[in-house]
């Protein structure tokens, strides 16, 4: 039972590191644009091109 003294505050600090990353990363707009990843992935840019390359 010692070992809660310990886990408890190890867990809540962990949590707060956490929800303070989420924080971060919503203030900075990492889920500004959350289809135009996904459509960037599959978009064909260039025509495949017969010729090797040299």
């Amino acid at each position: 039972m010692e070992v809660l003294v310990f886990l408890v505050p190890l867990a809540l600090t962990l949590g707060l590191i956490g929800l303070m990353g989420f924080l971060w990363s919503l203030k900075n707009g990492q889920y500004d644009d959350l289809d135009g990843a996904g459509w960037r992935a599959i978009a064909d840019d260039e025509p495949a091109s017969d010729k090797p390359a040299p």
